[in-house]
């Protein structure tokens, strides 16, 4: 999974657990909502500085932007088993 999906998902998930919608996090982060959906969508590259400005308005550790989850760590080693099949 490439970075720009990563971010993305993580994104999404942290948003929905912090009870924002796409509308409301861009009234409260001065983004817009077709960037927050493009972001989602993996058809953003955010620079390090947006990535700190997203993670600051959810509340949360720029890490947690960039950190593997589960399904991304099984999709990886899935992707690897392919490969060697």
């Amino acid at each position: 999974m490439d970075m720009r999906r990563l971010v993305g998902r993580n994104f999404a998930r942290l948003r929905r657990e912090k009870g924002f919608t796409q509308e409301r996090f861009a009234e409260v982060s001065g983004m817009t909502q077709q960037y927050i959906s493009d972001l989602e969508r993996g058809r953003r590259n955010p620079t390090v500085v947006t990535l700190f400005h997203l993670a600051s308005a959810l509340g949360v550790s720029h890490v947690a932007l960039v950190m593997p989850d589960d399904e991304t760590t099984a999709l990886a080693n899935k992707e690897k088993a392919d490969d060697g099949a």
